[in-house]
């Protein structure tokens, strides 16, 4: 089978029209997807989105580690009026004051996942000087304080993020392997947009050469009676069509040309020669092994597990919090003041804090139920909206699993039509030259061979958006037998 492609002649007649070329480019569909995959603003962006997520995740799982933070007030100046109580005169008077101040301290703090609790050790040193009648100087020291602060009936936000965010970021890998393939299968609605544009161009030409010749044949055979008037005319306004269609094409192939160019974040003067991919090998897909790659891989099914686990999240959030909460904290630690930095840290006093705070809602006109019962609803909602998404992957899959196997035999049908079209309008244009053959057969035959031409071109377009979606949805290539997420490093954010 010929495969077509744009020549030499066919570069020449576009620089002829005012295309100054910077470059020229030849490509075949798997190198258009590579570079749509590498250079395209599309893979940038998805690129990007993965980042995103892939930080996301980083920081909550940074949140699970301990944290060591310095808490620093340098200086701190007060002056001011306030209202002390004078013992020789039993009232209260006005004074001022003026006070210099500072503080530091450094926290240790742990989260604990299991309990929604908070351990923590910290450290603190405080400076104050105080100014007026009567000058102090004073330092407090805590050196060490260990401690432990819980919810004791409240919402757990650390055991809910331990199941949702890894699921949040196995959705992002999931998600970047998915929108590569979509790049991939814009790529591919791009290239054969060119490639039709091209075979309509080339079509558009041999027509142009085609019709001049029969006009020439028919003037001839006119002028010899051998054709009626209505023919000739009939063979002028083919030969001025042709024209106007190569006009059209070339227009169009331009447009073509610049889309796909610009796609790939090519230079928009790239002259792109395509060469259309060899008849795919036979290859049938059982759709049960595509629905079990879709629910194994598909983002959408992680996606809709995550709005369920989050709307679960809110449920178990508002019931709490409708009810009366509760919270512990208890530390011990060590405590002391002295006039001198060094001696606030000799001989240390024991420091104990036990405190358990309740806070119980009495009336509140039922706005804590209220949440709860919008929580309950929603969360119905967003199952029976997590179910109908799952089943319309489930339906894509099976609708385009079915489509690419038929889709074989479809091109191998149209490659048979094609070659019976090119060898049917030779015989019928070596008939019309000889008398044998009428201008409407004629006509007819071109006509079929064109279309012949471009139901190829189309049967190979649907075949490889077929493929290329079928690679989407699955995230996995029945061609090799891998899952297309093991060819992704994770780390580094791109494909090994």
């Amino acid at each position: 089978m010929k495969h077509y492609h744009i020549s030499i002649w066919i570069l020449a007649c576009l620089l002829s029209a005012g295309v100054k070329a910077q470059q020229v480019v030849r490509l075949d569909l798997q190198r258009t997807i590579e570079i749509a995959n590498d250079s395209s603003l599309s893979a940038f962006r998805y690129q990007n989105l993965y980042l995103s997520g892939y930080w996301e995740y980083r920081t909550y799982k940074a949140n699970r580690l301990p944290s060591l933070t310095l808490n620093l007030t340098p200086a701190q100046y007060y002056r001011y009026i306030t209202q002390r109580y004078d013992s020789n005169t039993n009232t209260d008077v006005y004074r001022e004051q003026q006070m210099f101040s500072a503080s530091g301290g450094l926290s240790i703090q742990q989260n604990l996942d299991l309990t929604g609790g908070t351990f923590y050790i910290n450290s603190e040193l405080d400076f104050m000087r105080n100014f007026g009648e009567i000058k102090s100087t004073q330092y407090s020291t805590i050196p060490i304080r260990v401690g432990y602060q819980q919810s004791l009936l409240g919402y757990n936000a650390f055991r809910w993020d331990r199941k949702i965010e890894p699921l949040k970021y196995e959705k992002v890998k999931k998600q970047f392997v998915y929108n590569t393939e979509v790049v991939s299968e814009e790529a591919v609605s791009y290239f054969f947009a060119l490639a039709m544009a091209q075979a309509d161009y080339r079509l558009a030409q041999e027509n142009v050469a085609s019709s001049d010749t029969l006009y020439s044949i028919g003037l001839q055979r006119h002028k010899i009676a051998a054709i009626s008037r209505a023919d000739l005319l009939t063979l002028q306004l083919d030969k001025v069509n042709a024209h106007n269609t190569l006009e059209n094409a070339q227009i169009a192939l331009k447009r073509a040309m610049f889309s796909l160019a610009s796609f790939l974040n090519l230079d928009k003067n790239t002259v792109i020669e395509l060469e259309l991919p060899a008849r795919p090998m036979h290859r049938m897909i059982p759709v049960d092994d595509a629905l079990m790659k879709a629910k194994e891989n598909n983002p959408t099914f992680l996606e809709q597990r995550q709005n369920v686990l989050e709307a679960e999240q809110n449920v178990d959030k508002t019931r709490k919090e409708s009810r009366f909460n509760a919270s512990f904290n208890a530390s011990v630690g060590f405590n002391q003041v002295a006039d001198r930095i060094g001696d606030a840290y000799k001989h240390p006093l024991q420091q104990d804090l036990v405190s358990v705070s309740v806070s119980i809602p009495l009336i509140d006109w039922g706005v804590r139920k209220g949440k709860y019962n919008m929580a309950k609803n929603n969360l119905n909602v967003v199952k029976i909206a997590a179910r109908q998404e799952e089943l319309n992957v489930e339906e894509e899959v099976i609708m385009t699993v079915n489509d690419f196997n038929i889709q074989q035999d479809l091109i191998t049908s149209a490659e048979e039509a094609l070659d019976l079209a090119v060898l049917a309008y030779e015989q019928t244009r070596q008939r019309f030259i000889i008398g044998k053959a009428d201008v409407n057969s004629l006509t007819l035959s071109l006509n079929r061979q064109q279309e012949a031409q471009k139901n190829y071109i189309s049967a190979l377009q649907n075949y490889w958006l077929n493929y290329y979606k079928i690679r989407k949805l699955t995230l996995h290539d029945f061609e090799s037998g891998f899952s297309l997420s093991d060819k992704f490093d994770f780390n580094a954010g791109m494909y090994r």
